[in-house]
């Protein structure tokens, strides 16, 4: 992990509850749908909806696991309850996301590819956990040389740590099968992509290239003409990405606790928007 760039992040995200609180209520005021915010006895609510969205960017930043744990000591509402006004806000916490994908400027920025594991349950347990049976499966975090069962992010992030978009897949699917769609999706003006040796082979680059974009990846050792084509500057340039997931990992983005589609997906992109909030933070204050 790059621990300059944690802290440097941390530190800006590290605002008063308050300061976090009036960036969310702007948000709400300004991405809300009426369906959201008219709904049925909003005015008999305990905690604004601004305020929900608030505490779970700032559980993210504090690093807390549990959100059961998290209600009990900050937010004065039982686990349940604040769970389920948590998944109402889904809707909203994408479309911020996206809002503010179009609002930072990424042109001339390198782009990087690559994923990253979430395990739902410890490797002792792959053969014998029941939840999300038919959505996750197994596959190899090649990092640490273990079997894990539950899902696969792909990740585009720009050279200076901004992520673009993400793609959730079962953990056995290649990194090079969701590449395509991924890019059609994130659909960015960036022309050059870089990539870990997973990404090699003819075809993606091909398809890329009709797409037009550039995909750059390093040869193994053992294949021909692999002193001369990894350019240590890119591979330096592609290894940022490590340190971004690092990031990622200490806002929980790995280590997702939730039991349900609906919670995992809700987990993962307050992640994402806490990241890329700490990024906003940093560079624009």
């Amino acid at each position: 992990m790059n621990y300059h760039k944690l802290k440097s992040f941390s530190h800006h995200l590290q605002v008063s509850f308050t300061r976090l609180n009036n960036i969310c209520r702007s948000w709400y005021k300004l991405y809300a749908p009426n369906s959201l915010k008219h709904r049925r006895n909003t005015d008999q609510i305990k905690l604004s909806d601004s305020s929900i969205l608030a505490m779970l960017i700032w559980q993210a930043e504090l690093g807390i696991e549990s959100q059961r744990r998290f209600c009990r000591f900050f937010v004065g509402l039982s686990h349940s309850r604040f769970n389920r006004r948590a998944r109402q806000l889904l809707p909203l916490i994408y479309l911020i996301r996206h809002t503010l994908n179009q609002e930072v400027d990424l042109s001339g920025k390198i782009l990087i590819i690559d994923s990253f594991p979430v395990p739902v349950c410890q490797p002792v347990r792959n053969y014998r956990v029941k939840i999300f049976h038919d959505i996750a499966d197994i596959g190899y975090k090649a990092t640490k040389k273990v079997y894990y069962y539950g899902f696969k992010v792909h990740a585009i992030v720009s050279d200076d740590g901004y992520l673009l978009d993400y793609a959730v897949t079962k953990a056995s699917v290649h990194d090079a099968k969701e590449t395509v769609e991924l890019m059609n999706n994130a659909h960015p003006t960036n022309h050059y992509l870089l990539g870990d040796e997973g990404y090699l082979g003819k075809d993606l680059a091909a398809k890329l290239k009709h797409m037009g974009y550039v995909l750059w990846t390093p040869y193994r050792k053992n294949m021909q003409g692999a002193k001369k084509h990894n350019n240590h500057q890119l591979m330096a340039v592609r290894r940022t990405i490590e340190s971004d997931f690092a990031l990622l990992s200490y806002y929980n983005a790995e280590n997702n606790r939730a039991r349900s589609l609906a919670g995992f997906q809700e987990r993962l992109e307050v992640a994402v928007l806490a990241y890329n909030m700490a990024y906003c933070l940093e560079r624009f204050n």
